[in-house]
C-alpha cells in the first residue's frame, strides 16, 4: 500500500539524457534550418522556390526514413537507429563543405533528412517507455520541451553564426553538435533493450497479469497493423505544424522585407513562451485532456501569426513570437501525448514516428505552399494566409470531438512496456502495478 500511494519518480538519469540527446540532435537542425534559405539565396541567387526546396525535401528524406525506423524499433533494432542515423545526418553536414552548388547541397540535406529521421525516432520512443504512466501528460510534456526549446533556440544561433563568421563555421559548430551526442547517448544505448514482462521479484504475480504481458509480447513480434486512433491527432499536427514552416522557412526573409534589424529574435521569445507554458500544459492534459489545451492555443497560434504579419518593429515581432510560442508549444506536446497513450506499448514507435513524419511533413507542406504564395504576393499576405490552417484544425477537432461525443480520448490500458532496463527499485514499482491491474480485473 505504501509503494503505490508514493509518488512515481519521473526526473530519472535515464530521462534527463534522453532530453539532452534530443535536445541536440534538434538544435543542431534547426541551426542551419533557418539560415540556410538566407545562405543560399546570396549565395546562388535562388528563387523563392528554389529556396522551400532545401526545407521541403530535407523533411519528405524524413519521413521516408521513419517510415522503415518505427519498424526496426519494434524489431529491437534501437541502437542501430541512433548510431546509423547520426553517422548519416554528421557526414552529410560535413559534406555541406563541397557543395559547389544547388543540386548537390539539396542531395546533401535529402541525405541529411534519412540520417535524422532514423535518429530522431529512437529518443522519443525510449522516453515514452520509462515515463510513468500516471505522469504521461507531464513527462512527454517536459521531453517535448528540449524539442520545442531546439526549435526556437537552434534559428538565433545559426542566423547570428552565419551573420558573425559564415557558413563555414556554421556547418562545423552544426557538426560538433552532432557528435556531442554519441557520449552522451552510450549509457542508454548499452542497457539491453528490455521487453515487456513481469518484474523479477520476491513478490508474487498474479497469472492475470502474467498472460496480459506475455499475450503483448508476442504481438510485439508480429508486423503491427496500422492504429487508426492515430489518424486524427496526425492530422491536427500536420495542419499546426505548416503554419511552422512558414516560420521557421521564412521569418529571415521576412524581417528583410519588413526591415526588422533582427528577425532571429522572434525565436528567443518563442523559446520564453515555450519554457513558461509547457509545464502547465502537461498538468492540465493529464486532469482535463486535449481540448482544454488544443482549442485555446489554436487560437493563440492564430493571433501570433497575425500579429507576426503586422510586425514592422521589433517590440510587435517580439509580442507575436509570445503568443505564437504560448499555442505552439502547449499544442505540440498534446498531440504528441495523445498519439502515444491511445496505442499499445509495442506501437509507441509507430506513435512517435508518426508524430514526427507529420511535423515534418507540415513543414515541408508549408515550406512549399506558403513559399508559392509568398512568391506570388508577399511575406505579410503568406503569414495571413497560414491562419487558414488553423481554421481547418478547428474546424476539424470540433466536428470529430462533437461527432464522437466526448473530446477526452481513451488511452491503452495497459503502458508498463520499456525499451530501457528498469532500476531495481523501478522493477518493484512494476511488480505492484501489475499486481494491481491484476487485482482490479478479478
Amino acid at each position: 500500500m505504501n509503494d503505490q500511494s508514493a509518488p512515481v519518480r519521473l526526473w530519472t538519469t535515464d530521462f534527463i539524457l534522453l532530453m539532452l540527446c534530443n535536445f541536440l540532435l534538434f538544435l543542431q537542425l534547426h541551426m542551419i534550418i533557418s539560415p540556410l534559405p538566407s545562405y543560399v539565396q546570396d549565395q546562388f541567387h535562388a528563387n523563392a522556390f528554389q529556396v522551400s526546396l532545401f526545407t521541403c525535401l530535407f523533411a519528405l528524406s524524413a519521413v521516408a526514413a521513419r517510415l522503415y525506423s518505427a519498424r526496426a524499433l519494434e524489431k529491437g533494432l534501437r541502437n542501430a537507429m541512433i548510431y546509423i542515423g547520426l553517422s548519416v545526418a554528421l557526414l552529410a553536414t560535413l559534406g555541406y563543405y563541397f557543395a559547389a552548388g544547388i543540386a548537390v547541397l539539396l542531395l546533401l540535406r535529402m541525405l541529411f533528412g534519412v540520417g535524422f529521421g532514423m535518429s530522431s525516432t529512437a529518443f522519443p520512443t525510449m522516453a515514452s517507455d520509462i515515463v510513468p504512466v500516471k505522469r504521461m501528460g507531464e513527462g512527454m510534456g517536459y521531453f517535448g520541451l528540449s524539442t520545442s526549446l531546439a526549435m526556437s533556440m537552434g534559428p538565433i544561433i545559426g542566423v547570428t553564426l552565419l551573420q558573425e563568421a559564415g557558413f563555414v563555421t556554421l556547418m562545423l559548430c552544426t557538426a560538433g553538435v552532432i557528435a556531442v551526442i554519441y557520449p552522451l547517448s552510450y549509457s542508454l544505448t548499452r542497457k539491453k533493450t528490455a521487453r515487456t514482462q513481469p518484474a523479477a521479484t520476491n513478490q508474487p504475480v498474479q497469472a492475470g497479469a502474467v498472460a496480459t504481458v506475455a499475450s503483448n509480447q508476442s504481438r510485439s513480434t508480429e508486423k503491427l497493423p496500422f492504429n487508426r486512433k492515430l489518424i486524427l491527432p496526425s492530422v491536427l499536427n500536420g495542419l499546426l505544424s505548416i503554419t511552422y514552416g512558414g516560420v521557421v522557412g521564412f521569418i529571415v526573409l521576412y524581417g528583410k522585407e519588413a526591415h526588422l534589424a533582427n528577425p532571429a529574435l522572434f525565436f528567443l521569445f518563442n523559446a520564453f513562451a515555450v519554457l513558461l507554458v509547457r509545464p502547465f500544459a502537461g498538468r492540465i492534459y493529464d486532469n482535463k485532456g486535449p481540448k482544454a489545451i488544443l482549442i485555446p492555443g489554436a487560437i493563440c497560434v492564430a493571433v501570433g501569426l497575425i500579429t507576426l504579419s503586422w510586425a514592422t518593429t521589433m517590440p510587435i515581432l517580439f509580442i507575436a513570437a509570445f503568443i505564437y510560442g504560448i499555442g505552439y508549444g502547449s499544442m505540440q506536446s498534446t498531440l504528441q501525448t495523445w498519439m502515444i497513450q491511445v496505442v499499445s506499448p509495442a506501437q509507441r514507435g509507430m506513435a512517435n514516428g508518426m508524430f514526427l513524419n507529420t511535423l515534418d511533413l507540415g513543414i515541408a507542406i508549408g515550406a512549399l505552399l506558403l513559399g508559392a504564395v509568398a512568391s506570388i504576393t508577399s511575406y505579410t499576405e503568406m503569414y495571413r494566409y497560414s491562419v487558414l490552417f488553423i481554421v481547418v484544425f478547428l474546424v476539424i477537432y470540433l466536428i470529430q470531438g462533437k461527432r464522437s461525443g466526448s473530446f477526452h480520448i481513451e488511452t491503452y490500458p495497459l503502458l508498463s512496456h520499456t525499451h530501457i532496463a528498469a532500476t531495481e527499485n523501478d522493477e518493484s514499482k512494476n511488480s505492484v502495478s501489475l499486481e494491481s491491474e491484476s487485482e482490479k480485473r478479478t
